[in-house]
This record gives C-alpha cells, sequence and structure tokens, in this order.
C-alpha cells in the first residue's frame, strides 16, 4: 500500500488542526509529537504510521487554514524545516517569546506537552 498521504487525507489534516489550534502561544511542537498524539488512521498499522505520519503532519501544516498557528510546530532537533517561509516562522514564534540558540529551540524550555499538560513555558537559559 502507498502511504505518501494519509488514507483519508481531509480527516486526519482536520486532527492535525484541532490538535495543533492548542499550542499556546510560547510554546511549540515537533512534528513527530503532534503526529504521537493522534491515533493511527483506519487500516494503518502502528509501524507504518509511525513511519510515514512525521511526513504527514508536515503535509497537514503545508495545507493549514489560516487559524492553525502553523509557526509553532518545528522539527524534532528543535529547529526550523528549511523551506520557502522558515524566515516568517521565526520571526512569528520570536514575536511569541520564543528564543533562538544557534538557530534551535530549547525543546526542554518551549516545548508543548499536549491537551491538558501544565501550558506555561518555563523560563530557563538557552542552554
Amino acid at each position: 500500500m502507498n502511504y505518501i498521504s494519509p488514507p483519508d487525507q481531509q480527516a486526519y489534516y482536520e486532527q492535525v488542526w484541532h490538535l495543533v489550534r492548542q499550542v499556546p502561544p510560547g510554546t511549540v511542537a515537533t512534528y513527530g509529537q503532534i503526529a504521537d498524539m493522534l491515533p493511527p488512521p483506519p487500516g494503518v498499522e502502528l509501524q507504518t504510521y509511525k513511519a510515514y505520519s512525521p511526513r504527514w503532519v508536515g503535509s497537514a501544516m503545508a495545507a493549514c487554514p489560516d487559524d492553525v498557528p502553523w509557526q509553532r510546530i518545528i522539527n524534532s532537533q528543535g529547529k526550523i524545516s528549511q523551506r520557502p517561509g522558515a524566515q516568517k516562522q521565526r520571526q512569528l514564534l520570536e514575536e511569541e517569546g520564543i528564543l533562538f540558540a544557534k538557530d534551535k529551540v530549547n525543546l526542554k524550555v518551549y516545548q508543548w506537552h499536549g491537551p491538558g499538560a501544565a501550558d506555561e513555558p518555563r523560563q530557563a537559559s538557552l542552554f
């Protein structure tokens, strides 16, 4: 089976966008983290889902509606993926108070831990 996109792409994207709308200002989440918070689509085995889902989240973010805070989703290294719009993403995150050190966000400080988790970013140094 070809998993370049989820079996029901629109339904999966809607789930991603619903979750990303909950990421508070001043925090970030990773593509893989968002994928891990969502169940595999019906008929997709867990191992297959884990292999493809971060890319699916990236595709969902590239197609998201204007009310989704797309800038808060970054890669697992704490970096903004290089693509058109990367500078705008960094600018928006900095406007929310997120600090970068050597083009990276300290995930220990700024990472969101999901719905219901303590949503306040910790105040800490960049190191």
